[in-house]
């Protein structure tokens, strides 16, 4: 696409797909000398007041000699990007490399001068800022450091752009212009911008698909049956408060409604914008949908239709084309393969959906990647009995299918702000981005819970995910560090998740047990026992206790300061009263100890309290629905339609969507009623592990400033860069490794080799006695348990013999690789690495050294960068962590060096993303101090880092 003058090729990466600030989409690309007439015709479009600002005079058109600078780049010096929707632009920036005179210059001068151009229609959608993240970006990448801009004072516009990006900037003033000069090195304050203009930017275009204002499902059967039929009356009966179409390209010319509802052959033919467009038809005709679509302005689709990347190689170039297509209109997908979505909000009532039951609505936000767990997750939430209170209802509901485009990271952007949504639930069957869903949420998981269930093995054919090196075991663990309420089943999700919704977090572990079953009671204490709760002795009130005595009894529980939450034990109650009291049914007595309950409840509204019910299915809904907070079922259910598409949930009940308004803030909380111990103390136990965490989150740890004085940052980088021009990757040798590790503050134990027992005298000699002898072959590397290490060698005599038994036992030197090192004191050995994992960012691992901590698993994982906080729980999180602190009467080591050591490796790898890998293997933790017996560091071009780099959705 460039002249053979031009000195790089056209270079394809820089290519993104971007999510504006009104949450439509569009591409940014070089531009090239293909975009002459694009150009153009992109500057016709704009004002003559932006062309004044853009060349501080007037300039109606461009001349030949313009569009040939603007169109022809080299892609170092002189780099231009368009943004564009449609194929067509609508932004343009570029830059160009000067000298200190201000000149044209080349590399190695690292300042360029910058210069937009925003069509009129779209300023204000944040274009320009977009621009600048990716020119940026670019910029580095060849070299440039810093910016330079002239503005027109009045060009207040395009000042606010670069002012507002939170780069370190000069302003001076001069011949009536405004000269800002910039750093593009990124900064805290740049990041911060970048994070909220993303997640500002996928909160509204999420929003524009839940909440539209008019919405057209395409692909309506002309008989009833068949999926664009059931969700077209699904939408319509559900009450949508906008605009509703049906299109099916097969209507009759003269056919303008169907069942009361708009109909018509085209979305192009709808007299009226349309936000949302609901895709049922197959997946060989979705692409003349999708161009009509976007040629009527349609900001968003859910693509039902099957026959994508989940039915093999041809339907993954399929589905790649399909986001292609959408997002050149600047439209997002859900999709496809999706089971649609649901809004239960007073103000739009969608139910885009095939869910079998209409949802009710609640303050619960539900995501599920597969259809099929959506529709059980839904029935669980809506229905009553089975096993845990019912009738809780969700806020918002999203199936992604294959989430070719719109992801749980674009959802937990909406969700974070959404004042409707108190907890989130996902079914996850992979995650594609784990570094970005873990920021995103931790930061969610800081103001409202998010419990995930996460599938594990290999991600369903429709999904593109990232390959990790990770064990699926070290992600679960790490989302669990960033406040993510990890569970296994779609039980544990709902389990946990109506327990939130409906009851206050536990001040801390401690739980009173009551009820009128000493069995129950018992089985209680044990199951919070196994999940590291304190319980207390279980008070049991006999069976023949009454509804009074349960209402005392929680009372006082409640009242109790070294209470932090109790568990209510109820099975049927004995006696001909109570018996004749309940009724056939039950409905009496149940109702009565609902009530009972949940005015003991009210008096201590700050402590959660759950129910555990044997046979009491009248309880849990007594309990659901006295004074609920969440609307009630209406009366005289209604069955679902013979014709629904899926008839093997026929047996399921259709219920009207509720018309009560939401209940006030203030209204009681809904005690949860459990069917089972163990799945109520398990609820209650991921409870208790999350308040614990918001209580660490509202007081973050920090990087002690005692650290930086022995850190040689700017060293160790020049240090790399020679390092790195003797290769693309490498591991470095021993004196390397050491060097590099030394401007961080980290000193290893000097080993020498021994290639001969002559040799390995000679090294004792320079060491000094006592030493070490090790084989250091990979076979025997860091494996005393072979025997491949010999101890506390005092003399010349003790060393040779020890290097001929070695020699004998496992071979020659060559194989032996035998080195001499001093002894250090003794303690307890331990391993540290970090690494840089391609999907999940950088990763610092900790755990004891030995075959036995390898082989159960037994190391704990934090992100990188760390802070003193997290090292020391980093610490604290193995299971052998006792032998730390003085397990069965030894001595404790000295965690504090320990934890120490943690932050010098993270800040490493965290100042300088060319250093992939870090292993320090033994660092024995003595008494006093430590000792890094063994180190390796490997080198590599820096990965791509996309939570530094500019906002882009995942590549097509």
């Amino acid at each position: 696409m460039q002249s053979a003058s031009d000195r790089h090729e056209y270079p394809a990466h820089w290519e993104a797909d971007v999510v504006l600030r009104d949450g439509g989409t569009a591409r940014i690309r070089p531009i090239t000398v293909d975009d002459a007439d694009r150009l153009v015709s992109f500057y016709e479009q704009v004002s003559d007041e932006s062309k004044y600002y853009r060349f501080f005079a007037p300039y109606p058109r461009l001349s030949a000699k313009d569009v040939h600078r603007f169109t022809h780049h080299d892609f170092v010096d002189r780099v231009g990007l368009a943004a564009t929707v449609g194929g067509e632009f609508i932004a343009t920036v570029r830059y160009d490399r000067i000298g200190a005179d201000g000149m044209p210059a080349s590399s190695p001068a690292d300042e360029a001068e910058v210069a937009f151009l925003v069509q009129d229609a779209h300023q204000g959608r944040g274009v320009a800022s977009a621009l600048l993240e990716h020119i940026g970006a670019v910029a580095r990448e060849r070299g440039i450091r810093r910016f330079a801009a002239e503005v027109l004072p009045a060009n207040v516009k395009m000042i606010k752009v670069f002012t507002d990006a939170g780069y370190t900037q000069k302003r001076s003033f001069e011949d009536g212009v405004v000269r800002l000069e910039f750093d593009l090195e990124p900064t805290d304050r740049s990041l911060a911008v970048q994070y909220a203009r993303e997640q500002r930017a996928e909160s509204r275009s999420v929003q524009r698909l839940l909440a539209p204002g008019s919405v057209a499902v395409v692909g309506v059967g002309r008989t009833p049956g068949g999926v664009g039929r059931s969700v077209l009356t699904n939408i319509r009966d559900y009450g949508f408060t906008g605009r509703l179409y049906a299109v099916n390209k097969a209507f009759p010319e003269g056919q303008k409604e169907l069942g009361g509802i708009p109909a018509h052959r085209s979305v192009r033919d709808i007299d009226g914008p349309v936000d949302l467009a609901v895709v049922a038809v197959p997946a060989e005709h979705v692409p003349e949908v999708v161009a009509d679509c976007g040629a009527h302005g349609v900001q968003g689709l859910v693509v039902l239709s099957a026959g994508y990347a989940e039915s093999g190689p041809d339907g993954r170039e399929r589905q790649r084309e399909l986001v292609r297509h959408a997002r050149a209109y600047g439209m997002r997908i859900i999709g496809p393969n999706a089971f649609g979505i649901i809004n239960t909000s007073a103000d739009v009532r969608l139910n885009a959906s095939l869910a079998p039951e209409a949802p009710r609505p609640g303050r619960i936000g539900l995501f599920a990647q597969s259809g099929a767990i959506g529709i059980a997750l839904l029935s669980r939430l809506h229905r009553r009995g089975g096993g845990v209170t019912g009738v809780t209802g969700v806020s918002t509901f999203v199936s992604s299918g294959n989430r070719a485009d719109v992801s749980g990271n674009d959802v937990l952007q909406y969700w974070y702000e959404d004042p409707d949504t108190d907890v989130v639930l996902m079914y996850l069957e992979s995650i594609g981005n784990p570094r970005k869903f873990t920021r995103l949420a931790r930061r969610t998981a800081a103001a409202k819970p998010l419990v995930v269930v996460q599938g594990a093995g290999t991600a369903p054919q429709g999904h593109a995910v990232r390959a990790t090196r990770l064990p699926h075991a070290t992600v679960s663990a790490l989302l669990r560090q960033a406040g993510v309420i990890r569970v296994d089943t779609i039980t544990e999700l709902v389990d946990t998740g109506l327990l939130l919704a409906r009851q206050p977090l536990p001040a801390g572990p401690r739980v009173a047990i009551l009820g009128n079953s000493e069995s129950l009671g018992l089985l209680t204490y044990d199951a919070c026992v196994a999940e590291d709760l304190r319980p207390t002795h279980p008070l049991d009130l006999t069976t023949a206790a009454t509804p009074e005595d349960f209402h005392a009894a929680l009372a006082r529980a409640l009242a109790d300061d070294s209470c932090d939450a109790v568990v209510v034990t109820a099975i049927p109650a004995v006696g001909e009263g109570i018996a004749e009291a309940s009724g056939p049914a039950g409905s009496t007595g149940d109702a009565a100890l609902a009530e009972a309950l949940r005015s003991a409840a009210e008096r201590v509204p700050g402590k959660p309290v759950l129910v555990v019910h044997v046979e009491l299915g009248g309880l849990a809904e007594a309990l659901s629905a006295a004074t609920s907070t969440a609307p009630q079922a209406a009366t005289g259910p209604a069955a679902i339609r013979a014709d629904h598409p899926f008839r093997a949930l026929d047996r399921l009940r259709a219920v009207p969507a509720p018309e009560e308004p939401p209940a006030p803030e203030n209204a009681p909380r809904l005690i949860p009623a459990y069917p089972a111990a163990e799945r109520a103390v398990k609820a209650l136990a991921d409870a208790v592990q999350y308040a614990q965490w918001r209580r660490e989150a509202a007081e973050p740890g920090k990087v002690p400033e005692s650290i930086d004085a022995a850190i040689d940052e700017k060293g160790a980088a020049a240090l790399i860069d020679g390092l790195l021009t003797r290769g693309q990757g490498l591991t470095l040798a021993a004196e390397d490794t050491c060097e590099l590790l030394g401007k961080y503050g980290v000193q290893v134990h000097r080993a020498l080799p021994a290639s001969t027992p002559d040799a390995a005298v000679a090294a004792a000699r320079t060491l000094g006695y006592p030493v070490a002898l090790k084989a250091t072959a990979p076979h025997l590397r860091h494996r005393a348990d072979l025997g491949g290490v010999r101890l506390d060698l005092a003399d010349e005599e003790q060393l040779r013999r020890a290097y001929a038994e070695l020699a004998e036992f496992f071979g020659t030197p060559d194989e032996l690789r035998p080195v001499v090192q001093g002894m250090a004191p003794r303690g307890v050995d331990t391993v540290i690495r970090a690494v840089i994992d391609p999907a999940a960012g950088a990763v610092l691992t900790f755990g004891l050294a030995g075959a036995a901590s390898q082989l159960l698993g037994d190391t704990g994982h934090r992100l990188i960068p760390v802070t003193d906080r997290e090292a020391a729980s980093l610490v604290r999180s193995i299971r052998t962590a006792p032998l730390l602190f003085g397990w069965r009467g030894s001595a404790p080591v000295d965690t504090p060096a320990l934890e120490e050591l943690l932050l010098r490796v993270s800040r490493l790898v965290d100042d300088h993303p060319e250093v992939v890998a870090v292993t320090l293997e033994p660092v024995v933790v003595a008494q006093r101090g430590l000792s890094v017996l063994g180190a390796s560091v490997r080198l590599a071009p820096p990965p791509a880092r996309d939570d530094l780099g500019p906002r882009t959705l995942p590549a097509y």
